[in-house]
């Protein structure tokens, strides 16, 4: 069984958004791949194997620096559902999810092809996080 390795070069030219080094060092997207790595093993096994494997694990690190963004930017990662001006009041909502972790990663775009690109792999069930969800695909 191999390891899939971060190809930093390959993840710049997949997510645009993360070209600039300055803004993000190679050590800082190396630092999002090795968390990814605890959500997705990097272990190339099992249905999601191969390129896919690599997508969903680029997907995770691009997910986890588009957060990084948004905190550091003072935002609270959300879907805004109503504003107020005077005496500034903003409601978040979270999507029509079944469990927290989609809805965590529904907070990106990149989490959100994460999500669909799981769910398409994942026929059958899907094991998560020590959850077993079994998943019906009409």
């Amino acid at each position: 069984m191999s390891v899939i390795t971060f190809d930093i070069a390959a993840f710049r030219a997949a997510f645009p958004q993360f070209t600039s080094d300055t803004t993000f060092p190679d050590e800082t997207l190396q630092g999002y791949w090795d968390v990814a790595i605890v959500y997705i093993s990097d272990s190339d096994y099992g249905y999601l194997a191969g390129a896919a494997r690599t997508r969903a694990l680029n997907l995770m690190t691009a997910h986890l620096a588009a957060l990084g963004v948004l905190i550091a930017a003072g935002q609270v990662p959300g879907l805004v559902s109503g504003s107020t001006v005077d005496k500034i009041s903003v409601t978040l909502t979270p999507p029509p999810v079944k469990d927290l972790f989609m809805w965590w990663l529904s907070l990106t775009p990149y989490g959100q092809q994460l999500a669909a690109l799981l769910s398409t792999w994942s026929v059958g069930g899907m094991y998560i996080v020590g959850h077993y969800r079994p998943r019906v695909i009409n």
